[in-house]
């Protein structure tokens, strides 16, 4: 499963992109520039690669959409490459979610608590400065105690903080792919109960309606003139 997050300054001022399951659904959304989150598109792919995560996003981009501001997306390396070969103008966001979650698996349960707050520290700080600097305090605290935890912290750790060069107001909204995750459930609701013989069209149609169903309760993300700016 992979997934990803844009922000950018025009058409939609976002975009998501994901893969999820066998066959494989990429979508799209967006938010507008008075902070509406649209979905933009749904994909049919018959794998989850470099080749499908392009063809989605330049998709999106011969549509009409400006290079993103920022994309965010998890650690697939397939996605990755695509974003950066579409979108080279762009910031690229590592969900913090899944890296938190990443981070926990080399923690043990007693430690965690601790070790969260002082990645945290780091990735949700004021600045890039800030940043970079609490950084250096959590390799110091457990680069001996836990190293493979410190390894998996400073790992893509410039795409980590990339959302801290947005105004305050949009970082929470853009430092993971939560909006989309939450789309899955979805997904995996209707595909469980749907033959693999219904077809791939029936299937592709019978997912766009619920995803845009699910859209409809999406809120908006205010955004002030100055961020705008």
């Amino acid at each position: 499963m992979t997934s990803c997050f844009c922000l950018s300054t025009a058409w939609p001022n976002a975009c998501i992109w994901a893969n999820d399951a066998s066959p494989f659904w990429p979508r799209g959304g967006g938010i507008t520039a008075i902070g509406e989150k649209l979905l933009l598109g749904l994909y049919s792919a018959s794998k989850e690669d470099t080749g499908s995560a392009r063809e989605c996003l330049r998709d999106l981009k011969a549509r009409g959409m400006n290079d993103p501001v920022l994309v965010a997306s998890d650690g697939a390396p397939g996605l990755i490459r695509a974003i950066e070969e579409v979108f080279p103008r762009s910031l690229r966001q590592r969900c913090l979610a899944h890296k938190i979650r990443n981070l926990g698996n080399k923690v043990p349960e007693e430690r965690w608590r601790e070790v969260r707050a002082h990645a945290l520290a780091a990735y949700q700080a004021i600045s890039p400065m800030a940043a970079r600097n609490a950084a250096g305090e959590f390799r110091r605290l457990y680069e001996k105690e836990f190293p493979s935890a410190v390894a998996c912290f400073e790992d893509d750790f410039e795409a980590c903080i990339a959302h801290l060069r947005l105004p305050i107001a949009l970082r929470k909204t853009t430092r993971t792919t939560n909006l989309l995750e939450r789309l899955f459930g979805e997904n995996r609701r209707r595909a469980k109960v749907i033959p693999r013989a219904f077809g791939e069209k029936p299937i592709l149609k019978l997912m766009f309606a619920a995803l845009i169903r699910a859209s409809a309760s999406w809120r908006r993300v205010v955004i002030s003139e100055f961020e705008l700016k």
